[in-house]
């Protein structure tokens, strides 16, 4: 556990959805597979909070991010948010989408790598989850659909007009924002969207195995790498060198460096310990 958190205790069990921890590996599993996991306040709540922890658990180096059932994520409960939204005024509907905000910025900021295994349709605000994650593979089945101009709102949302076309440029983003239509497996990774499409029945031993690469490797590179790669999307070159050299000679000081050059002198693997 971190030595640099408040006396206030981590939470023990979260409500809103499954989680568990296994050798490293954390899981979150959105359990409303009658609703094709739609979101409530709770689980958004809950998902902001789970986050911002996991750093300091001390048990945690990567982050899972899946749905039971046939859907991912559909986004935000009609009846449990939006229809809660019509009664709210501006002040309160600004503390909500602050909210939804600060999920998708505590995913981007967090060190720890975040894989979306997307098991069905990632739709709304799931959509935002799956992007604002740092993996995402996706079962055949499954698509994306950016639904916010359906509802009549902005396609912009979460972050998404920010984190979007840096993924697959801005003219496809700018289609698949505005026009909100379904995105196919396929065509997610014909654009990038996607890092990988597997076969339905391989999603979960696909996501595990790449869950069990980065909880296993030098856990520190994995998230300084990830850490240097939110900060530098809006630095200009010579700020993102002179990080990248900063953080390199940080890294050169660290037990895993020092492993490697010893495990290459005596001609083993690495025995990494995200030190």
């Amino acid at each position: 556990m971190s030595p640099f958190r408040a006396s206030v205790p981590l939470t023990k069990s979260w409500e809103h959805f499954e989680f568990t921890v296994d050798d490293g590996v954390a899981t979150v599993t959105f359990d409303r597979p009658e609703k094709l996991n739609a979101l409530t306040f709770d689980v958004y709540a809950d998902l902001r909070d789970l986050v911002a922890e996991l750093p300091h658990r001390g048990d945690v180096r990567v982050l899972v991010l899946t749905g039971k059932g046939r859907g991912f994520c559909s986004g935000g409960d009609v009846e449990e948010i939006i229809g809660e939204l019509q009664k709210m005024d501006t002040a309160e509907l600004l503390e909500f989408t602050r909210m939804t905000g600060a999920v998708v910025k505590a995913m981007r900021e967090t060190p720890i790598p975040i894989i979306a295994a997307i098991n069905g349709v990632a739709a709304g605000a799931g959509s935002v989850l799956a992007l604002a994650s740092d993996f995402r593979l996706l079962a055949e089945s499954a698509k994306f659909a950016f639904l916010f101009t359906k509802v009549g709102l902005a396609g912009a949302d979460m972050g998404s007009a920010y984190l979007l076309p840096r993924l697959v440029g801005l003219g496809r983003a700018t289609e698949l924002l505005m026009l909100g239509d379904k995105l196919p497996a396929a065509r997610a990774e014909a654009i990038g969207l996607a890092n990988r499409v597997v076969p339905d029945a391989e999603l979960a031993d696909e996501a595990t195995a790449l869950a069990r690469r980065l909880a296993d490797g030098p856990a520190l590179a994995y998230s300084t790498t990830k850490v240097l790669l939110t900060r530098e999307l809006d630095s200009d070159l010579g700020s993102s060198i002179e990080l990248e050299a900063i953080t390199q000679a940080l890294l050169m000081t660290a037990k895993d460096h020092k492993e490697f050059y010893a495990a290459w002198t005596a001609g083993r693997s690495p025995q990494w310990t995200g030190r």
